[in-house]
């Protein structure tokens, strides 16, 4: 299966600190790759370069057999390609759901208000938030507005979601109505990149997990064998961890 995402050999510093290093990566197209990791072992920063809010220090990164990370390149047009959801949800506070929603296939793809319109609404009622379509985001419980904020994103049709950690600031009574959306864009075949805590949210919807320290993927494999049966004393030891605080 050819690579719809490929990475390969990413080096990215901040100042003085190594935060990838020599880091490659290939995402198959219709499937989902879990980054799992403790923090600060470079899976943010990784999601960033993909979409290019960072600049990669060395490598190359490849959408659809196209170098993005060429200096060149027309930033615009990649990220119409790319859509990523942040653990902030980053709605705008003065529109409403469906204005938030509208507003980047207006600005970014051109669309009409009337045809933008139509898809949000039909968009919102695929997952479930229909009746919350003239509601502002501060009205929206935690779980909506990261429902709205991956809607966004989807609103744009992008060959490649990327989710940073997007339950994180959750109550984790709202976590579940947010990975049912991710479980049902999986299903879809959408092509997803996730950096995530959720080990047994990784079990359900991962292609393949990649467990990242200190900047490289020291394992990559099927969710059964990196979270189950890890070959590498780093990940074992990483998911020892998280057992004993009860996140696995």
């Amino acid at each position: 299966m050819s690579a719809l995402l490929e990475l390969r050999n990413i080096r990215k510093s901040f100042s003085t600190e190594l935060v990838l290093d020599n880091l490659s990566l290939e995402v198959p197209e219709h499937t989902a790759t879990v980054l799992i990791g403790a923090s600060g072992s470079g899976k943010s920063t990784l999601l960033r370069c993909i979409n290019l809010l960072e600049s990669i220090d060395d490598g190359e990164i490849y959408l659809d057999g196209q170098e993005i990370s060429d200096p060149l390149v027309n930033v615009d047009e990649v990220r119409r390609k790319l859509a990523m959801v942040f653990q902030s949800f980053n709605l705008f506070p003065h529109m409403s759901v469906l204005e938030n929603i509208m507003l980047a296939p207006i600005k970014v793809q051109g669309k009409s208000k009337e045809e933008a319109r139509a898809q949000g609404i039909e968009l919102l009622q695929r997952f479930g938030l229909s009746e919350k379509f003239d509601q502002y985001p501060d009205r929206l419980s935690g779980g909506q507005q990261q429902r709205v904020a991956i809607i966004r994103s989807l609103a744009l049709n992008p060959r490649v979601l990327l989710l940073d950690e997007v339950t994180s600031a959750l109550d984790p009574v709202l976590v579940n109505e947010v990975l049912s959306v991710v479980r049902d864009l999986k299903s879809d075949g959408m092509t997803m990149v996730l950096a995530t805590h959720e080990m047994g949210f990784a079990t359900q919807v991962a292609d393949q997990v990649c467990f990242l320290q200190a900047g490289n993927i020291v394992e990559r494999g099927s969710p059964d064998a990196v979270l189950h049966n890890p070959s590498h004393p780093q990940t074992r030891e990483f998911l020892k961890r998280l057992h004993e605080a009860g996140r696995l």
